[in-house]
């Protein structure tokens, strides 16, 4: 879900940053043109005062060219231009020059130069040029009118270059990127912690989750921590997992207390069985008959005792070489394969660890190599084998009986379920499924396929780490 939330989270408050940062910069860049723009409008605002009463027309100023205010205009000009380089002049209505530096300049006759002058020969300074961006390498005109006795008699125009402006600008909006660099990288780290917050408890109520549907019904979500919706969860959970707990207990106990009471009535029946068969002839079939389905009784009933205790059991999960926990079931079991004439033999390394419970573990392995050897006809082989799969160990048991239909697989290991081929053979039907609850409590599993060329294949699985 974090993989899910987080680009989300990152791309809108990226979209955020860039929102603000590119208002800002065009600020930035507006605000460093509108100071070079004032500046100009007060340096021609001062040519203009100068050249205010210079004499009026074209013609007289050439003959006047000794004239000290007409040298002072001259001379001013010249130093503006060497101390900022900035070329500045004052024309005439028709456009011929008054005064201007650097000597050879004249008035542009197109773009931005033409149309302040124009504009200022209407009485009006120059409107706002147009923005000069950083990749831009124009030049910036302002112009403002020479008004003498309410008439515009000339027009004071500077050009001016643009590069400090836009280094100034480039330089501000380097700031920008980094602060929105800044403001990004927290901008992730607030996300990482939020994502987090809202995360975690939703991360330890699957665990919780996970843990009871393995059979480990004591765990419970701490309430403390996230959203006030995902607490009010962990404790809406806590609250079903104990009420499942509760009748799960119930139905354990039920299943317990009841195997229990029936054996003591059963045990009696049983010898009151034996009695009467004293006053019967040996080889009464009726008497046999009776014994036989009380022993099954019997067997069925022990059979649901240890199904409960096995469900109810709690694990002691250790480090366990399961090759060698497997070999020795084997070494245990080969006396009753030699008396029904069944080669039972283990296959693989001598030594692979995992985690599990070596007492359940067993338990369950024996049940189901029970179920392997009742099954195999004589002369057929049943091979247990122990092989490491990455992270769990398999515990393989093959037989050679008759194996089971995919129908029939999809049902085995359900309580008191036998095939309806099998019905001739003792048995509860419920020895696998005291092995699956055995080893669920541990983290392992149980499945189940066929064997090639015939047969069942039980597949045991083992995990090789540790719990957390």
């Amino acid at each position: 879900m974090r993989t899910r939330l987080l680009p989300l989270l990152i791309v809108l408050m990226a979209g955020v940053l860039l929102a603000l940062g590119f208002p800002l910069a065009g600020s930035v860049a507006a605000r460093e043109q509108q100071r070079v723009v004032v500046d100009r409008i007060d340096d021609t605002a001062r040519f203009a005062a100068l050249a205010q009463f210079v004499t009026a027309g074209p013609a007289a100023a050439a003959s006047a060219e000794d004239d000290e205010r007409l040298s002072t205009l001259k001379a001013e000009l010249r130093r503006y231009h060497a101390l900022y380089g900035i070329r500045a002049g004052v024309f005439y209505r028709s456009g011929k020059p008054m005064a201007q530096a650097p000597d050879g300049w004249r008035l542009p006759k197109a773009g931005d130069g033409a149309e302040a002058f124009e504009e200022a020969l209407q009485g009006r300074r120059s409107h706002d040029p147009d923005q000069v961006w950083p990749w831009q390498r124009g030049r910036l005109t302002v112009a403002s009118p020479v008004v003498r006795d309410g008439d515009v008699v000339a027009v004071v125009v500077t050009d001016s270059p643009t590069g400090q402006m836009r280094s100034r600008t480039l330089h501000g909006w380097l700031v920008i990127v980094v602060g929105e660099a800044a403001a990004m990288l927290l901008a992730v780290g607030a996300a990482f912690r939020l994502t987090g917050w809202v995360l975690r408890p939703v991360r330890i109520l699957d665990t919780a989750t996970h843990d009871i549907a393995t059979g480990r019904m004591q765990s419970r979500v701490a309430a403390a921590s996230g959203p006030p919706e995902l607490r009010r969860l962990a404790r809406s959970f806590n609250e079903m997992a104990d009420n499942v707990e509760e009748v799960l207990e119930q139905q354990r106990a039920f299943v317990a207390d009841a195997s229990h009471q029936l054996r003591n009535p059963l045990s009696a029946l049983l010898l009151r069985i034996e009695l009467l068969a004293l006053d019967l002839p040996d080889g009464h079939e009726e008497i046999a008959s009776v014994r036989t389905e009380g022993k099954r009784l019997a067997q069925v009933l022990d059979d649901l005792l240890d199904l409960a205790l096995a469900e109810h059991s709690t694990t002691d999960l250790k480090l366990t070489d399961i090759a060698e926990l497997a070999a020795d079931r084997v070494d245990a079991w080969l006396p009753l394969a030699e008396r029904e004439g069944v080669r039972l033999s283990y296959e693989g390394p001598s030594a692979v660890a995992g985690w599990a419970d070596p007492v359940a573990l067993s338990s369950a392995l024996d049940a189901v190599v029970d179920n392997a050897l009742k099954f195999t006809p004589a002369g057929a082989d049943v091979r247990v084998s122990a092989q490491p799969d990455g992270d769990t160990v398999a515990i393989v048991v093959a037989d050679g009986g008759p194996g089971l239909t995919e129908d029939e697989l999809a049902r085995i290991g359900d309580r008191f379920w036998r095939s309806g081929r099998h019905q001739n053979i003792n048995g509860s039907g419920l020895g696998l499924s005291i092995s699956r609850a055995l080893l669920a409590a541990g983290g392992a599993s149980i499945e189940y396929a066929p064997n090639e060329p015939c047969g069942l294949r039980v597949t045991i699985t083992v995990p090789r780490t540790g719990p957390h």
